[in-house]
């Protein structure tokens, strides 16, 4: 019998702790950045997405997105991710804008008044 129970125990598998773990929080999304190891102590990425959810019975849940980014991808990931950020930035700047804050300050200093002067 202890022979199948070391069977068993060589087939679980191995409870495995983040090597390094980031948490970005985003507006309404949270975004974990995980570093982890494979069997062979190789270590790879997981980004999760986290949205906060409402149920049909009103209670809270996290609903969750991941993706597993391995070291032999990481260059190819990161050049197509730069790509792409640069041009939602080059071409659509107020989406993704640093200056958010600034435009939204902006906006609040237009009074009600001057709105129908400009009718």
């Amino acid at each position: 019998m202890e022979e199948g129970i070391e069977k068993l125990a060589e087939h679980e598998a191995p409870v495995r702790e983040d090597i390094y773990s980031k948490a970005i929080r985003a507006g309404k999304r949270t975004y974990f950045l995980d570093v982890k190891s494979t069997k062979q102590n190789d270590y790879y990425l997981t980004i999760t997405e986290s949205k906060k959810r409402v149920g049909r019975d009103g209670k809270f849940y996290y609903e969750k997105h991941k993706i597993f980014l391995y070291k032999e991808d990481f260059d190819k990931f990161i050049d197509g991710l730069t790509e792409m950020i640069d041009f939602i930035k080059t071409s659509n700047p107020l989406i993704i804008s640093e200056t958010s804050d600034e435009l939204a300050e902006d906006f609040a200093e237009i009074e009600f008044d001057e709105l129908e002067e400009k009718k």
